[in-house]
């Protein structure tokens, strides 16, 4: 039986000769203007790049606290879930994040121990008593 059908798929198919121009009428006539493509998808583009593009302002935080093993910043910016700090050679601590303008409460977690920044020009109670500091973002 397989022999049958590989024999009938070799065999020779008669295709009349005006099959190509009958095919190009029809799709001819379904043919309409056909607008360009390029516009929407620059738009598209343009959109992914204002999406992605970064906002606000980079914002150091730094700690001198050489004897540290772990250093890391809390505070309202992101909803006090500890962001790592990086040991630099002179003892001291640092990152920078990106923040939208406005005012921020943060303290230091060096060592599981919630520490104040002593450079910070303000300083804010929390509702337990604890001291926070304050970083203002301008616009």
């Amino acid at each position: 039986m397989l022999d049958d059908v590989i024999r009938e798929l070799k065999r020779p198919v008669s295709v009349s000769a005006d099959l190509d121009a009958r095919i190009m009428t029809l799709v001819m006539q379904d043919a309409r203007p056909r607008r360009a493509w390029w516009p929407a998808l620059a738009l598209a583009a343009g959109l992914a790049v204002v999406a992605a593009w970064p906002r606000g302002k980079a914002v150091p935080f730094t700690l001198t606290a050489p004897q540290a093993s772990k250093v890391a910043v809390v505070g309202d910016f992101n909803d006090w879930k500890p962001t790592p700090l990086v040991k630099n050679g002179t003892g001291s601590w640092e990152t920078r994040l990106r923040l939208a303008p406005g005012q921020y409460n943060y303290v230091f977690m060096v060592d599981g121990k919630l520490v104040p920044d002593p450079a910070a020009p303000k300083v804010a109670v929390d509702d337990f008593g604890s001291p926070n500091s304050v970083v203002t973002v301008a616009l």
